[in-house]
């Protein structure tokens, strides 16, 4: 019985990946599309960035703490939250005049 406890236990923990939010960021002529995201506040969520262009470019977010080289042509996961409601700004620190935009979680 124990075994089966500890199973069910497991088996639980390994779902909640399985719920977290998942949105889309490309990047696309050095910028980010789109620039404004909607996030769930309080729910840990997976940011997936396509980067299109020819060159690398680094996701960085002070205000989340994150920051990711995506190079040319890949996409990268990075894992966000959970968030309080609120705005979060981020930016390519390649191309840091025009790569700009912001999560808003609510």
């Amino acid at each position: 019985m124990p075994l089966l406890a500890l199973a069910l236990l497991l088996g639980g923990a390994g779902s909640a990946g399985a719920a977290d939010a998942e949105v889309q960021l490309v990047i696309k002529n050095h910028r980010f599309e789109p620039a404004e995201l909607k996030v769930p506040a309080g729910q840990r969520v997976k940011l997936v960035v396509h980067n299109q262009d020819g060159t690398p470019e680094e996701f960085e977010s002070r205000s989340l703490n994150r920051e990711k080289v995506v190079p040319a042509g890949a996409k990268a996961a990075i894992f966000i939250g959970p968030l309080k409601p609120g705005r979060y700004d981020f930016f390519g620190e390649y191309n840091e005049a025009t790569a700009k935009g912001v999560i808003v979680a609510e």
